[in-house]
């Protein structure tokens, strides 16, 4: 019995991938199925489109036109997918399943016999559990998880060339791009650009090519598909190496851009979740506040001090200064220390908390400002308590670009940008810079409007134990739970080269 409901639902070989087993037999707990008609389970397959190998471009479901020959008692699963991929049916040997054959695609004693059969060998003498868990699951939850599975593996699949992904970054991203067949990373070189045909869709991660490269790229004839970080993406610093478990992928533009259109701005525009999607998007939103996960880490911690007393208590949030978020959306505030400058402009009287950027603390990139210097404008430098902490401790958040500022959003915090991130715009933020050409952003968005397109649509997800594309809420399990994934051997080299520059920083500012 498991043998069929084994081949119907596959799972698809993603790169490093370790699933739980989702058939369970021979002695299952079929109470979840119960419930389900047999031809609710048919229709959910077909309107999918998956069952057996869907991942590969000459599956089952390409050709139905096609008349497919079965040859032995061993391919009754292929007769019962040919059946449900509606394909004229040849079989040469008699079995229980061949009665499929005998009549044409869409014939009700064809649907009759498919009915009977998906009920006894699909649901009545098999259960399913869920692949990211090994938890009881229901049939058509789990051919949802199929389905997601097969939008991303068709979206992925015209990609011919990857570059600027890293190697320790690859593992991760990996499955994330995957296509039915290996991703194609290749070195950023001109000659890669020159076997590349016309039309060619590439996958780029734009700020890990040279310039001129890039310069070449964008000038070609090619679809150009952007990759960057996505917003919940690890427990550990980039600029540490630790690999991202999660990614944005973007055919128009890439969020933080705001001279072009991006699909996140799309969806957001187009404002089409509805009540089911925004009430995970509040429990998700609920869970991430109360838990403290932030884009690099875990855990609220304890409730900070306001050391300001009664004084309104402002939170600055200091970003890498040549990091294209703060290129293509700072608008007139450039600099962390402008930010400080225009904060303290416009609340004299406040308690000014700075928290300088994670990166640029580790001693990576750019933007640090001495800390007399810093003093002179702010009250406060935080460089090492959680940032969801000092979050929930002001009263106010000024951001640039910072994704600091949506998170400051999750807990009802009152906003101000002083460029143009991708949360500003939408009614649920001060702006002090212009948001985008008229016509664009220029619908008013709950926070849960916003949550869904920004954390459930928009990015794609790693879990770090299966190594399967997953939800938000899996891989928010996964970090609350201490899983991480890091390489063992890089991750501490970086870590020392970071504490060489900040040494070397010190001691340049002492002379």
């Amino acid at each position: 019995m498991t043998a069929i409901a084994s081949a119907i639902f596959a799972l698809p070989p993603f790169p490093g991938s370790r699933p739980c087993p989702v058939v369970v037999a021979p002695t299952p707990d079929t109470q979840l199925n119960a419930a389900i008609a047999p031809a609710d389970m048919i229709a959910a397959l077909r309107r999918h489109q998956v069952g057996g190998a869907f991942w590969r471009e000459d599956d089952i479901w390409s050709a139905r036109d096609v008349t497919l020959p079965v040859r032995g008692a061993g391919d009754d699963s292929i007769l019962l997918l040919g059946a449900l991929a509606g394909r004229p049916l040849v079989a040469t040997s008699q079995g229980p399943f061949s009665g499929l054959a005998e009549h044409p695609p869409g014939s009700t004693e064809r649907e009759s016999a498919l009915e009977m059969l998906v009920g006894h060998h699909l649901l009545d003498e098999t259960s399913y559990a869920d692949p990211f868990t090994g938890e009881p699951l229901d049939p058509l939850a789990l051919i949802e998880i199929l389905a997601v599975w097969r939008n991303l593996i068709q979206a992925n699949r015209p990609i011919a060339a990857a570059f600027g992904f890293a190697h320790w970054k690859r593992d991760t991203v990996d499955p994330l791009l995957w296509g039915g067949s290996p991703v194609p990373f290749r070195p950023s070189r001109a000659s890669e650009l020159a076997a590349l045909p016309a039309g060619a869709t590439v996958a780029v991660w734009k700020a890990r090519v040279p310039t001129a490269f890039l310069a070449e790229l964008e000038a070609g004839p090619w679809r150009l598909v952007e990759v960057e970080d996505g917003f919940i993406r690890s427990a550990g610093l980039g600029a540490d190496c630790v690999p991202p478990l999660s990614i944005v992928v973007d055919d128009l533009g890439v969020h933080y851009d705001r001279s072009r259109p991006n699909r996140l701005e799309e969806m957001l525009t187009r404002n089409d979740s509805g009540p089911v999607a925004q009430a995970r998007a509040r429990h998700l939103r609920e869970w991430l506040v109360r838990t403290g996960v932030s884009k690099y880490g875990v855990g609220a911690g304890a409730p900070l001090p306001r050391f300001g007393g009664e004084r309104r208590h402002i939170l600055a949030v200091g970003q890498v200064e040549d990091d294209r978020s703060m290129l293509f959306g700072s608008g007139n505030v450039r600099s962390n220390l402008e930010l400080l400058r225009r904060v303290r402009t416009q609340a004299p009287d406040a308690w000014i908390i700075y928290r300088p950027h994670p990166d640029v603390e580790a001693g990576h990139r750019r933007g640090a400002i001495p800390r007399q210097v810093a003093l002179e404008l702010a009250d406060q430098i935080e460089p090492a308590q959680p940032i969801s902490a000092l979050i929930a401790m002001a009263d106010e958040v000024h951001v640039m670009t910072s994704l600091a500022g949506f998170e400051a959003l999750l807990q009802g915090k009152t906003v101000t940008t002083h460029g143009t991130p991708f949360f500003a715009g939408w009614g649920l933020t001060r702006d002090l810079a212009p948001i985008s050409e008229p016509g664009r952003r220029n619908v008013a968005l709950t926070i849960d409007q916003l949550v869904a397109g920004v954390l459930l649509r928009y990015p794609r997800y790693l879990d770090p134990v299966t190594n399967l594309p997953c939800t938000a809420e899996i891989l928010v399990m996964r970090l609350l739970s201490g899983i991480q994934r890091q390489n063992a051997a890089l991750v501490p080299l970086r870590r020392l080269v970071g504490w060489a520059n900040r040494a070397a920083a010190r001691l340049v500012g002492t002379r």
